[in-house]
């Protein structure tokens, strides 16, 4: 919501996206989502942006080689997906806000990193965040019935000051400022 609220012409897109596919409907729910390639392009763009858990612990299932190092089987392995999505050969114009970038790739883009590991918000493989399909079905369905029903803006005093971005690490990853936002119904 913060960077939708920073991007108001993105937002903008979104919510007229949302009225036109999904009219008068009261909420946006999971069997609508389809439908919804630019919310679906938005939520890609912000899970690798703003990662829940930016760190990850994964165990070698057999020894491999990585770059001349050797990682024996069943070694702990500490995964920063932080920055394998600010990998700027796979990402370009990292510090822009730019869900148009998945628009076309929406089907390629899957959660799982199956074949390619450049893009894995929930990590890969058999230790794969529990949460994906939860993840992967409520928040489309959460942003998408929050903007279908309200007009946000920012408090004048964010607005004058800009709102503090950046984010405090722990187990998870949060706005080191919780963002203030006003909710107008439509």
């Amino acid at each position: 919501m913060a960077e939708l609220l920073h991007h108001s012409d993105t937002m903008s897109k979104l919510q007229e996206n949302l009225s036109y596919r999904c009219g008068t409907k009261y909420n946006i729910e999971h069997s609508d989502v389809d439908r919804l390639p630019y919310l679906r392009a938005v939520v890609r763009e912000l899970l690798p942006l703003h990662p829940v858990a930016p760190l990850v612990l994964n165990e070698a299932e057999e020894t491999v080689e990585i770059q001349g190092h050797t990682v024996p089987k069943g070694c702990t392995v500490l995964v920063n997906l932080w920055v394998v999505h600010r990998d700027t050969e796979t990402w370009p114009e990292l510090e822009k806000f730019k869900p148009e970038r998945f628009l076309s790739r929406l089907e390629q883009t899957g959660f799982l990193g199956t074949t390619k590991f450049n893009y894995i918000p929930f990590s890969a493989g058999r230790r794969v965040c529990l949460g994906l399909p939860l993840a992967t079905r409520m928040v489309h369905a959460m942003l998408g019935s929050l903007l279908h029903h309200f007009e946000w803006t920012l408090p004048q005093e964010v607005k004058e000051n800009g709102a503090d971005m950046s984010e405090s690490l722990g187990l998870t990853m949060i706005m080191a400022t919780p963002l203030q936002a006003i909710a107008k119904s439509v």
